[in-house]
């Protein structure tokens, strides 16, 4: 189990600010599960129009940070992060219990289910204050990074 700074992080990952949603990894064992952790802050650019007045993390974003993390899981090797890059593949079961906020620490575990040829299968909860935030299946794809994007 290794915990990552964001300085690693980005080793394995291609997202820069202001789409890197990744701060912290506390727990990450490759090719199994990562726990990572999102520091949301009241200043994130979204927040400006998602809502004024009623600022809430975008569902988009809470799912797209379930993704990063799941990145994180599939990718064993900073090496590779030249080699290879990942893409959604789809999102299953998608489910949003209660909104995210300015000040939450957004908690993200991410267990990889399987993984066929190039995709990976997450079971993917999001947490606030051990209050499950949001939850879904997502399905990654590793395609090598000099092939075209998908879709």
């Amino acid at each position: 189990m290794t915990e990552m700074g964001v300085q690693e992080i980005l080793q394995h990952l291609p997202h820069r600010y202001p789409m890197l949603m990744i701060d912290r990894v506390l727990v990450r064992e490759p090719g199994k599960r990562v726990v990572a952790v999102k520091n949301v802050s009241a200043n994130e650019p979204f927040f400006q129009g998602h809502f004024p007045g009623r600022p809430i993390m975008p569902g988009v974003l809470i799912l797209e940070a379930m993704a990063q993390a799941a990145g994180l899981c599939f990718a064993e090797d900073p090496s590779r992060r030249q080699e290879y890059i990942y893409y959604y593949a789809g999102i299953d079961d998608a489910r949003f219990k209660r909104p995210v906020l300015p000040g939450d620490r957004l908690e993200l575990e991410v267990k990889l289910e399987r993984i066929l040829r190039n995709i990976g299968k997450f079971s993917c909860v999001a947490r606030v204050g051990g209050e499950v935030a949001a939850e879904a299946t997502i399905l990654c794809a590793q395609q090598p990074a000099n092939a075209a994007a998908p879709g």
